[in-house]
């Protein structure tokens, strides 16, 4: 983002944020920084690190008089021992007793291994060893456990080896390792924006898709690579077949599931022309308009009255497209004569809740109406499985744009759109807050690839209210909210859970980065979203919080601040701290476009309501498993 003329309300929002506490005791710290030092040869420029430090202070305000030694707000943050020629031993067991948020050793004499018990310097966010003379393979989970290192610079020694793919557990946005022997394939990042160099290697393979974008130039030098931004990789004659095999086994895997349901039907249903004609002896509609046959299995039960209706027969005839297979099941779109696209969902993990209850959770989610949820249309019935019917929305979901390849030049989603974008979100959740009242989990599964976008860009809010009917075992592994704190932490969710979905959905919107750990399958630690953007908003303003792909953000930029500070605040580790959902949704439908002079006023005078208590280390540790 620009920097503007009001950058002094930054500054405001940094120290409202809070820093990491001043040290209660710096002479401590010193005596550790002394006996790292004295591991180190050549360390004739480090004369003036002595114990006591001068008055007893270490740091003021963000200097200090020890050279290389890094403050912010009066703590001691990290250590910059550059152009030195320091080479010895870089003792990390010293280190790691120390709040170290920085290491740069770059442009030194160091040789030998890459020092592979790094990984105890959990609180660190950049790591600096270019131009040495470091040797040798790095072990493969190095990095494992960095939760909020952000930029590695390996560039310009000797190492050799694999990339290590603990890299792709960290929350990277900047890479640098060009000019060493690494070889083999580059690891699959995830991580959306991250920009990386790994020119003049030994590397081969395909680039993965995350970086296909980068320039050329990141990549010259190793004589094995292909994909863009390189030459296409050459399509050798068994991918094409294993790609012919794998279209035709999908192919008879979705024609298998047709026949499947047409010969499991007990009897070949009437016509829904017919059917209404003979209503008073076939059907029963209920005061919320579920509709279902009293003496018929295997059949459509619509659950919405004004609708187009249909029956399984016609689904079966459809053009049929298969869109994806998911974490509850398969999905199809599938349009009608009429002309009319659905999408047709399989659950199997549906099978431990009884037919009335099940019957009675669908009567309540037709029962829904709101302009920012997805309307569910029908369902159909069987113990094994079952099909949920809902609209088919056009224009995709908002990870595809948030996350998806689009055409160069193509811009990406500008900050009206996603100011709109989540304050829609936010009224379809508020109203699912108040119209399931004795339901714990009012969503369950709030993320960006269940925000459906319709043409004008109105978010249409999906998946909503099956955590009653999805096998527990199955929520647990796969559900947005049972990756929660609470949920990990005490086994338990609340009905603040979604509001943490519905914090980590707005920071995914600000950032652009997609929070992979946090929907991925198992219980393990899954914050590193949030995680990140406390780090990086507490240490100081840098361009890497927000998305680079917002557009028309200058006059806006406070407006993007207050709404990072909600998804933070929505994001509280502590249950009893978070905001509930009346709170965050009141201060999201605050938020405007554009700024005002007033704003800014405003927003510096509200302070602590905002972020005091949600901003500790102790509070906001989402590294805690």
């Amino acid at each position: 983002m620009a920097p503007s003329s009001r950058s002094w309300f930054l500054i405001l929002f940094i120290l409202s944020v809070s820093a990491l506490p001043a040290s209660s005791d710096d002479t401590a710290i010193a005596q550790i920084l002394v006996k790292f030092k004295n591991g180190l040869t050549n360390a004739d420029q480090l004369q003036n690190w002595t114990v006591p430090p001068v008055n007893n202070q270490l740091c003021i305000n963000n200097s200090s008089d020890w050279t290389g030694v890094i403050c912010k707000n009066g703590s001691f943050s990290g250590l910059q021992l550059e152009n030195m020629s320091l080479s010895g031993t870089i003792n990390v067991d010293t280190l790691s007793q120390l709040p170290l948020l920085s290491l740069s050793l770059r442009n030194n004499n160091f040789s030998g291994a890459f020092p592979s018990d790094i990984k105890k310097l959990a609180k660190l966010r950049r790591l600096f060893l270019s131009n040495n003379s470091f040797s040798g393979e790095i072990p493969d989970k190095a990095f494992l456990g960095l939760k909020m290192l952000f930029q590695v610079d390996l560039a310009y020694n000797m190492f050799t080896g694999k990339i290590p793919t603990s890299l792709i557990r960290v929350p990277l946005t900047n890479l640098t390792l060009q000019n060493n022997q690494f070889e083999g394939r580059i690891p699959d990042f995830w991580q959306e924006g991250l920009l990386a160099n790994l020119s003049n290697n030994k590397l081969h393979g395909a680039i993965p898709d995350v970086l296909s974008y980068e320039d050329a130039s990141m990549f010259s030098g190793n004589l094995g690579l292909c994909g863009a931004p390189l030459a296409a990789c050459p399509q050798k004659w068994y991918k094409k077949t294993a790609f012919i095999v794998a279209f035709v086994a999908g192919a008879v895997v979705a024609i298998s599931i047709i026949l499947w349901i047409l010969c499991r039907r007990r009897a070949r249903p009437l016509k829904y022309e017919k059917s209404v004609s003979n209503s008073t002896n076939e059907e029963q509609k209920n005061e919320n308009g579920l509709i279902h046959k009293n003496t018929e299995n295997g059949k459509l039960q619509f659950v919405r009255n004004g609708r187009e209706k249909f029956e399984l027969e016609d689904l079966l005839k459809a053009s049929a497209e298969v869109l994806g297979s998911g974490s509850f099941g398969s999905s199809y779109k599938a349009v009608l004569l009429t002309g009319q696209p659905y999408v047709v969902r399989r659950f199997k993990q549906m099978t431990n809740v009884g037919k009335d209850e099940f019957y009675e959770q669908m009567r309540i989610l037709g029962r829904l109406s709101h302009r920012n949820l997805l309307p569910f249309v029908a369902f159909y019935y069987r113990k094994e499985e079952k099909l949920l019917i809902n609209d088919f929305v056009e224009n995709g979901s908002l990870a595809s744009h948030l996350h998806g390849k689009r055409k160069p030049n193509q811009p990406g989603l500008d900050w009206a759109t996603r100011l709109r974008i989540i304050k829609g979100v936010a009224r379809g959740l508020a109203y699912l807050y108040k119209e399931l009242p004795s339901l714990t989990l009012p969503h369950g599964h709030l993320k960006s690839s269940n925000v459906l976008l319709d043409s004008t860009f109105e978010p249409l809010v999906a998946d909503y209210a099956l955590a009653p009917v999805i096998n527990k075992d199955h929520a647990q592994q796969f559900m947005v909210a049972y990756k929660s704190p609470e949920s990990m932490q005490n086994d338990r969710v609340t009905r603040k859970t979604d509001v943490w979905s519905l914090g980590i959905l707005i920071l995914e919107l600000l950032t652009g980065r997609f929070p992979a750990n946090y929907l991925k399958s198992g219980r393990g630690p899954s914050a590193d979203l949030a995680t990140w953007v406390n780090s990086v908003v507490r240490e100081e303003w840098t361009g890497e919080v927000f998305d680079k792909e917002i557009n028309g953000a200058r006059n806006g930029e406070g407006q993007m601040l207050r709404l990072l500070k909600i998804g933070m605040c929505c994001c509280e580790w502590n249950v009893e701290k978070r905001w509930d959902l009346k709170e965050a949704v009141e201060r999201i439908e605050e938020l405007k476009e554009r700024d005002s002079d007033d704003d800014y006023s405003s927003y510096a005078s509200e302070g602590d309501a905002y972020s005091s208590r949600a901003m500790t280390d102790e509070d906001f540790s989402f590294s805690r498993a």
